[in-house]
């Protein structure tokens, strides 16, 4: 601009704005600053955080999802790299903390680069190039599996760590039980729907209590107090329509003028709903499992027959009892059959807690299941069925792809050695950030070490020199504090975890790099006795409250 002239504003006045070097500077300070926030969390030695949200509500996990939701992340950048474990989280249901460790670590051997006068394109580059290398290395390390015995070693590593109060080989039978259940093979192809796993907590009792169900778990008890608790040889009817007189859509006046025609007409209302009950008993179904209503009439003459009857069952759970007992959903009562009608071994209704509720047990090659967790308080409750949900993902997804892959940091170890002998044949600036990629692989094996109380430089020492031998097994054995063969301790990595986190690790670190100006609009004034509108953007770290930090 020229002395004297006036100076042009195009942004709103308050408007923030971040360029070049400084806005690539910031940004990186936030990704690193989240990664180390987690970082203590990794491995089966990793400590747990302590969350308390603004009305006083406490989480205590160490999973790396959960624990990234219930922090108030300001800053934008930071929220990519949450954003980034979420995704990780949705699609493969594990490696959380891993993509935000690395994507941090990616971040900031790039910060070192920049500083050297390598531009970000190029460095960006070199990441993509790192991300497709090794994904074919990944490929070529997996070890075929094949049999419960390696699926339950891969359980045991996903459960490691998780502060659940019970051992993780426990637990680990539990899910492989549940993942062969309901697993079908399509041709060569093995399918497996977790959705068709029902995991139901109840705060009480031991966490040894937790238990594997051939069938499935209602959270409903018996409409009559005179019905059967127990009902063996259960021959199950889903009516998915209401059991009683339904009112009818327009507005209709019935007009009685004979006094002594007002018990025929309540009379008929009455043989109606009876009739109900006797098509059911005539099917031949002892046990009544209905998605809406039942009158207090019908519920008389079922308790009558001697039939169990639950009402306003979840669409869900109707859907996974059809699964579970071979039953086909009926909204006619006509056309309750043997055909239509589900089986199980034993109905009955259990006190669990303080709830009442219908176990529904015994079912012939069912496929829908349930885990009934227990616990001691709450809090361990939660973080069982935390760890549960994330083996069952880890199991299933090894299952279908039939490969797995070294724990323990070995397979980064040997990525990173790998990627530096093909960022030679690469030449150029990019073979910089190779290496720089395969240095920042080395964080994950580094942090394990850490968290176990080992020296981490020695670790990766002897971890180098391992690998360099051709021993590509060999990672960090946190239980024995030394190096050795992932292979033979039992650690497993899953394939599809492994490869979803560094490639959504490099995909947010390149993402972030190429930015290089931050426009944040002016905070909009809160309301009074409201939040603020929408975050300035930056805001920086953490805000706080955030306990255990």
């Amino acid at each position: 601009m020229m002395s004297g002239q006036t100076p042009i504003l195009i942004l709103k006045e308050g408007t923030e704005r971040q360029q070049g070097k400084n806005a690539q500077k910031n940004n990186i300070e936030a990704a690193k600053a989240i990664a180390d926030a987690v970082r203590t969390t990794l491995g089966p030695k990793g400590m747990d955080k302590m969350m308390v949200d603004s009305i006083g509500d406490i989480i205590i996990s160490n999973d790396g999802a959960t624990i990234l939701k219930e922090m108030d992340v300001d800053h934008p950048t930071a929220k990519m790299i949450v954003e980034a474990s979420k995704s990780q989280d949705t699609a493969v249901g594990d490696g959380t903390t891993t993509v935000v460790v690395l994507a941090g670590e990616l971040l900031k051997q790039a910060e070192a680069l920049l500083d050297q006068g390598v531009h970000s394109t190029i460095i960006a580059d070199g990441y993509h190039l790192g991300a497709e290398e090794a994904r074919k290395q990944l490929t070529a390390m997996s070890v075929s599996a094949n049999d419960d015995k390696m699926l339950r070693k891969i359980a045991i590593t996903a459960l490691s760590g998780k502060n659940t109060g019970v051992s993780a080989e426990f637990l680990a039978d539990l899910v492989v039980n549940a993942i062969n259940a309901v697993s079908e093979t399509d041709g060569k192809k093995t399918v497996v729907d977790t959705a068709n796993i029902k995991v139901d907590k109840k705060s009480g009792g031991s966490a040894a209590d937790t238990k594997f169900i051939n069938g499935l778990i209602i959270d409903k008890e018996k409409v009559h107090s005179k019905m059967p608790s127990v009902v063996k040889n259960a021959k199950i009817a889903l009516i998915n329509s209401a059991l009683e007189i339904k009112k009818t859509e327009i507005d209709a006046k019935v007009q009685i003028t004979d006094p002594s025609k007002i018990q025929d007409f309540l009379d008929q209302e009455s043989d109606t709903l009876k009739e109900m009950a006797e098509k059911i008993k005539k099917s031949g179904a002892n046990v009544v499992l209905c998605q809406k209503g039942i009158d207090d009439t019908v519920q008389y003459y079922l308790a009558k027959y001697g039939i169990y009857a639950v009402r306003r069952v979840k669409q869900s759970d109707m859907e996974k009892l059809a699964k579970a007992t071979g039953a086909k959903m009926v909204t006619d009562l006509d056309d309750i059959s043997e055909e239509t009608m589900g089986k199980a071994e034993t109905v009955e209704e259990r006190k669990i807690g303080d709830d009442r509720m219908t176990f529904v047990t015994g079912c012939e090659n069912p496929k829908a299941v349930n885990i009934l967790i227990r616990g001691g308080t709450e809090h361990v409750v939660d973080e069982i069925e935390r760890a549960l949900n994330d083996a069952i993902r880890v199991v299933a997804i090894t299952k279908e792809d039939g490969r797995y892959l070294p724990g323990g940091g070995a397979t980064e170890a040997e990525l990173a050695m790998k990627l530096r002998s093909y960022s030679n044949s690469v030449g150029g600036r990019e073979q910089l950030s190779i290496e720089a990629f395969a240095k920042a692989l080395e964080i994950i094996p580094r942090t394990l070490a850490e968290n176990a109380g080992m020296d981490p430089i020695n670790t990766l020492i002897s971890l180098k020199s391992e690998h360099e031998k051709g021993n590509k097994n060999y990672g960090v054995d946190m239980e024995a504090n030394k190096i050795s063969d992932m292979l033979e301790a039992g650690v497993f990595d899953t394939f599809r975890v492994k490869t979803h986190a560094i490639e959504s690790a490099v995909e947010v670190a390149t993402m972030i790099l190429r930015i290089d100006d931050v426009i944040a609009s002016k905070k909009s004034s809160a309301p009074a006795g409201g939040a603020g509108g929408m975050p300035g953007g930056m805001g920086g770290g953490m805000p706080g409250g955030m306990g255990g930090y």
